[in-house]
C-alpha cells in the first residue's frame, strides 16, 4: 500500500513538471514574440543575463545552462548579433572561445519587460514564501541530480 501511495505520488509529481514546463514554454514565447525573437532564443539572452559575471559568457557555459548542444548556440547567438541583442568576442586568453554579452539594446529591451514579469512572477509563486521557494529549489536541485544519474544508467542499460 505505501509503494502504491508513492508510486502515485511520483506519477502527480511527474505530471505537474509537465505541466509546469509546457506552461512556463507559453510565458517564454510570449516575451521572446515582444522583443521579436525565438522562445531558445529569449532563453539564450536570459541564461547570458544570468551567467554574465562582466567579461561576458562562454557558448559552452549557455549550451550547459540551457542543456542543448554548443553548435545550437553558436547558431542562435549569429541570429541574435545580427538582431542587435549581443556582442559576440573572442576571448582575451583563448581566442577559441567566444564570450557574448547583451547589447545596450537587449538590456534596455529587457528591462522594459521587467514590471511586467515581476507581475506575472507574483501571480506564479503568490502562495509561496522565500523559504517556502528556497525548500523547494533545495528538493527540486536534489531530484535534478538524481535524474541526471538514472537517465545515464538507463543509458547503459539501453546500449
Amino acid at each position: 500500500m505505501i509503494e502504491k501511495k508513492l508510486d502515485r505520488a511520483i506519477t502527480d509529481f511527474v505530471w505537474n513538471v509537465v505541466e509546469i514546463h509546457s506552461q512556463l514554454e507559453d510565458i517564454h514565447n510570449s516575451w521572446a514574440e515582444l522583443l521579436g525573437i525565438t522562445e531558445p532564443q529569449w532563453l539564450i539572452l536570459m541564461a547570458i543575463t544570468e551567467l554574465d559575471g562582466g567579461r561576458g559568457v562562454a557558448g559552452i557555459d549557455i549550451a550547459n545552462k540551457l542543456r542543448v548542444h554548443p553548435a545550437f548556440v553558436t547558431n542562435q547567438t549569429k541570429s541574435l548579433e545580427k538582431g542587435g541583442f549581443l556582442t559576440r568576442q573572442p576571448a582575451a586568453d583563448d581566442a577559441r572561445y567566444v564570450l557574448m554579452s547583451l547589447t545596450a539594446k537587449a538590456t534596455r529591451e529587457i528591462e522594459k519587460l521587467s514590471k511586467r514579469k515581476l507581475a506575472l512572477n507574483s501571480t506564479m509563486f503568490n502562495d509561496l514564501d522565500e523559504q517556502t521557494l528556497a525548500a523547494l529549489n533545495v528538493a527540486l536541485a536534489t531530484i535534478a541530480k538524481n535524474a541526471r544519474l538514472a537517465a545515464r544508467l538507463l543509458a547503459i542499460d539501453v546500449s
